[in-house]
This record gives structure tokens, sequence and C-alpha cells, in this order.
């Protein structure tokens, strides 16, 4: 027989803790800075996967080393055009964006 450990907490249960409910203010910012804090990842590792440094992207899209390593980080806000530029022109990809309502 399998020994239940009630330490155990699920995830949601830490957010709703931590942030609070879905729905509210507190949780909104939180999703919407994870939110942030992945597509900095995901370009982090898309940059990674094609060898290429926060420089040598930077260079292919017209911008700066220090601009790549604060969206990679989670330090700037960036706008669609410049994401659009970055995936595109700097990653050879392409950007899908969907809304939930």
């Amino acid at each position: 027989m399998k020994k239940e450990n009630k330490n155990i907490r699920y995830w949601d249960d830490h957010l709703d803790k931590k942030y609070g409910k879905p729905g509210t203010p507190s949780r909104e910012k939180y999703e919407q800075e994870f939110e942030a804090f992945k597509l900095g990842v995901l370009i982090q590792e898309a940059r990674r996967k094609q060898n290429l440094t926060q420089k040598q992207l930077a260079e292919k899209v017209g911008t700066t080393k220090n601009y790549i390593s604060r969206i990679e980080n989670n330090a700037s806000d960036i706008r669609l055009s410049t994401l659009m530029r970055i995936i595109q022109e700097g990653l050879g990809g392409h950007l899908k964006l969907s809304v939930e309502i």
C-alpha cells in the first residue's frame, strides 16, 4: 500500500496562495509577467539553438546586444514589430499569436 504524502501541494494551489485566485488583480499581474518571461526564454533558446550570440542576433535585426539581453531577461517591454523582426529576420522563424477571451 502506498503511503500518502500530505506535504505535496499542487502548483495551482501554490499560485492561489501566493498570488490570489485566477481573475484577481495580483494573479493577472503574475500571469502577464510570466508570459513576458516565457517569451524571453523562448527567444533565448531559439538563439542558442542556432548558435547565435546576442550580438549576432542584434546585428541581424538592427538593434543592440543590450536590448536583446533585456528582452531575454524580461527587463524590457518589446514592440510587436521588433518581436516580428527578431523571429523572422533574426531567427528565420514565424510568429504565431493567439488571443483568449
